[in-house]
């Protein structure tokens, strides 16, 4: 299920756009490998298509999508490179942010379409009362995206005893050179801090404990299961390229010593076939739970824990399911798959990087787990 303003934005629907900015997207993927971080062009494309703001109230000028629809674009633009759909799942998530800024301060930052927020919601910063704000000093890892944000928030523990998402211009923010990995290197997930920041009241959020000053949708939507699902979302877009990348080989691949393609392989289309249905269905079993959990949102009421806990174990579950499809096409592949120069290879780097966030790790399952079985279980971080 999806609102009118959740699939369309300017005319134009928000799946269209995103298959749509793929072939400048692929083409600048390699260069955002090489400079860690998204190459302009992609930038640019990704925001005139309005695909880094996807959770945008429609009140505030957004698109407001459904969450199936927002992981199906991430989806898409994942296909064409992990890394700038990974980037453009940060943003939109951080854009889901609005609800919970006085209606002023959010047309202030989200009136424009070309404004891009991003930052990291761990409470690593300190914030000391100054006036009617707080001077706030901390440094985040994992700031995918930021370089190209506008507007960046770190998570802070307060003097007063308060966790805050503290909101600030990019001009304030300090940008450290880490970011040398292995995987999704062309997101620029580098360190960034703040160094006594002065943050007024009214850009400070607290959603752990206030209501959203927006009556809509997206504010009856549970933020961390939003967050699950978009990271998941990569996955899925990583995963069908490998698969894709795969059949083009296949069909003209011959390996040593064998007269026949891989596609003409029995163990290739075991395997192959295998890897296609373990993708589809994890897809599905997400995107199922997503639109049953809108349809309450949509109608004004809130997402039970039971879906909460469902949706976060279909993202698990496509995280884990998707790095195993890639380990396979990557198998499957042989010694072409090894080199800088193959697809499947970054495939593989990314896909695994999707298993190793939070809101993804396999080690989730425990609490997931527990609350099926019916043991007690905290759920508010779900």
């Amino acid at each position: 299920m999806t609102t009118a303003g959740a699939a369309h934005e300017g005319g134009t629907s928000v799946l269209d756009r995103a298959r749509a900015v793929s072939e400048v997207v692929r083409a600048h993927a390699d260069e955002g490998e090489q400079i860690r971080r998204l190459p302009a062009a992609t930038v640019e494309a990704l925001t005139d298509a309005g695909l880094l703001r996807l959770c945008v109230p429609e009140v505030y000028g957004g698109p407001e999508a459904s969450p199936a629809t927002v992981v199906q674009a991430i989806e898409a633009v994942a296909h064409a490179d992990g890394a700038a759909g990974w980037c453009t799942m940060i943003a939109s998530t951080t854009s889901s942010m609005a609800i919970f800024l006085e209606p002023d301060v959010a047309k202030e930052i989200y009136a424009d379409p070309a404004v891009v927020t991003g930052g990291v919601f761990a409470p690593n910063g300190k914030g000391v009362r100054d006036g009617d704000g707080f001077r706030v000093t901390g440094r985040w890892q994992w700031g995918s995206g930021t370089q190209h944000c506008q507007w960046v928030l770190g998570g802070a523990i307060c003097d007063d005893g308060t966790f805050r998402l503290c909101f600030t211009e990019a001009d304030n923010v300090t940008f450290h050179d880490t970011w040398y990995t292995s995987g999704m290197r062309g997101t620029g997930s580098l360190d960034f801090s703040f160094d006594g920041v002065w943050v007024p009241d009214t850009h400070t959020m607290q959603p752990a404990v206030t209501r959203p000053f927006v009556d809509s949708p997206i504010a009856k939507f549970p933020n961390f299961t939003l967050l699950g699902a978009g990271v998941a979302a990569v996955g899925l877009g990583v995963a069908r390229r490998a698969l894709d990348e795969l059949i083009d080989l296949a069909g003209a691949k011959k390996p040593q010593y064998s007269k026949r393609t891989l596609a003409e392989s029995s163990f290739t289309q075991i395997e192959f076939a295998r890897a296609e249905a373990q993708l589809r269905s994890a897809r599905v079993f997400l995107l199922d739970e997503l639109e049953q959990a809108w349809s309450l949102a949509a109608s004004g009421e809130p997402v039970p824990d039971d879906s909460r806990v469902r949706i976060r174990l279909a993202a698990a579950h496509v995280a884990t399911t998707c790095a195993s499809v890639v380990d396979t096409a990557f198998t499957l592949a042989g010694g072409t798959a090894v080199y800088d120069t193959s697809v499947l290879g970054r495939c593989l780097r990314d896909a695994h990087v999707v298993t190793q966030h939070v809101m993804t790790a396999p080690k989730l399952n425990e609490t997931f787990g527990k609350f099926l079985l019916g043991v007690d279980v905290d759920t508010s971080m779900i």
